[in-house]
């Protein structure tokens, strides 16, 4: 999974939960992105993304 597609289905979950979802690619360093939600905030790298690696993102924003 690319960090495009993961962004997708996070932004899709949070609409569904009727939470905030917000990204800012300035704050990540690199090429990482920082996004926020009413559950946690998270960095991601880019690149091709692990099952185990989406997992985590989702735990730490508050999704799983």
């Amino acid at each position: 999974m690319t960090r495009d597609q993961l962004l997708r289905e996070l932004r899709k979950e949070c609409k569904s939960r009727g939470w905030d979802f917000e990204i800012d690619r300035k704050l990540g360093k690199g090429s990482h992105y920082r996004v926020w939600t009413n559950g946690g905030k998270t960095t991601i790298k880019s690149g091709e993304l692990s099952r185990i690696y989406c997992n985590l993102v989702r735990e730490q924003l508050g999704l799983k």
